[in-house]
């Protein structure tokens, strides 16, 4: 099991980044809350992992904090909830939003999320009612915190392929991405705005 990862930050493109380990590159699945707080390109970064075994692929993903990491490991838990999707939930709402969904049995809120059913979102708020205790824990991460600045290559596109890699259609990613960008945005903050519109539309 790869509990960790700390290493050389080569490339980021939402949800995957490439990490320099030693001259090895793994290559790393993030919800977006993790790419918030990521460093620039070259920089040290330090991720908590968990390693997903298939027949067909040994899946790697990343958190910048141990209760990102619990919060992912408690939702692919839950019938129904997939690694793709549990990377969905954590980038598109917030641990307390989340949290408030759970406690106040709020599934409309829940099936704005790509790849979260009617049926999905009930199995969602019965399994993870018990876990709220839990969950009380975790501090999140604050988005306005995130490390500065604004990389390379089109901003817009970045952030419509991100979505799209998180399981929006093209034509919404599209839609909410415009919607919010701004020219002096970085693809992060596009990405945090877009989500943040899909989910409250």
């Amino acid at each position: 099991m790869i509990g960790q990862l700390r290493g050389k930050l080569l490339k980021k493109l939402p949800p995957m980044l490439l990490i320099d380990v030693q001259g090895v590159g793994y290559e790393v699945e993030a919800p977006m809350t993790t790419f918030y707080m990521l460093p620039e390109i070259g920089e040290e970064i330090h991720l908590y992992t968990h390693l997903a075994v298939r027949d067909d692929a040994h899946l790697l993903f990343g958190f910048a904090t141990e209760n990102e990491r619990y919060l992912f490991r408690s939702l692919i838990k839950v019938n129904g909830i997939g690694a793709k999707t549990a990377l969905t939930i954590l980038s598109g709402i917030e641990t307390a939003d989340f949290a408030h969904c759970i406690r106040e049995g709020d599934t409309h809120r829940l099936t704005r999320l790509p790849g979260v059913g009617k049926k999905t979102a009930e199995r969602l708020i019965v399994e993870m009612r018990d876990r709220l205790k839990d969950l009380s824990m975790l501090t999140g991460i604050n988005p306005a915190d995130k490390k500065s600045g604004a990389g390379t290559g089109d901003h817009i596109e970045d952030a419509i392929s991100a979505l799209i890699a998180l399981g929006y259609k093209a034509q919404e990613a599209s839609r909410y991405v415009h919607t919010v960008a701004r020219k002096e945005m970085s693809s992060e903050e596009i990405i945090r705005k877009a989500l943040k519109a899909s989910i409250n539309k």
